[in-house]
């Protein structure tokens, strides 16, 4: 069954040109989420700015469960459905290899995707709501997850010159 369209408000509009511009469009910031991962090496996704630290992978897969969980709070869905087991943090690699990255990679644009699919079906009284699960209304949360990604993406992009990526 096909869900009614309808046309996405303004403020709608802008959270969505907002999570767009932090995760894949050009943006007056500097590079987003997916520039940020650009041309990595395995190597590079792999390394540890030093003990304890998270890598670049680790970083990727936090905010594919972070989007996954803004997707969940407003929908109103149980947890238990991210495809990896755990919250917030996941170790990497389980497996050193470039098709598990690439993997983790086409994770993150589905979780992406689908929480853009979710705000874009939205309506204006919603964003004053606060889903289940959460203090916080979804507006911000909507615009918090923007911040999320454009923060990963600068440090990903400092984890890259420790490395010693020009």
């Amino acid at each position: 069954m096909e869900k009614p369209h309808h046309t996405v408000s303004p403020l709608i509009g802008i959270l969505l040109k907002n999570i767009d511009e932090g995760y894949k469009l050009k943006a007056w910031h500097g590079p987003n989420l997916k520039g940020s991962l650009r041309g990595l090496s395995l190597e590079e996704v792999c390394w540890r700015p030093g003990p304890g630290r998270h890598n670049i992978w680790e970083i990727v897969i936090h905010v594919a469960y972070w989007k996954y969980v803004v997707r969940r709070r407003i929908l109103g869905e149980k947890r238990g459905s991210f495809p990896e087991t755990g919250s917030n943090w996941f170790l990497r690699p389980v497996r050193k290899s470039i098709d598990f990255w690439n993997e983790d990679l086409r994770l993150l644009d589905e979780m992406h995707r689908g929480m853009r699919e979710t705000i874009e079906g939205l309506v204006p009284s919603d964003l004053s709501r606060c889903p289940g699960g959460s203090r916080v209304d979804i507006q911000s949360t909507v615009a918090g997850i923007a911040a999320h990604d454009i923060y990963h993406a600068g440090q990903i992009q400092l984890i890259k010159r420790l490395y010693g990526r020009k």
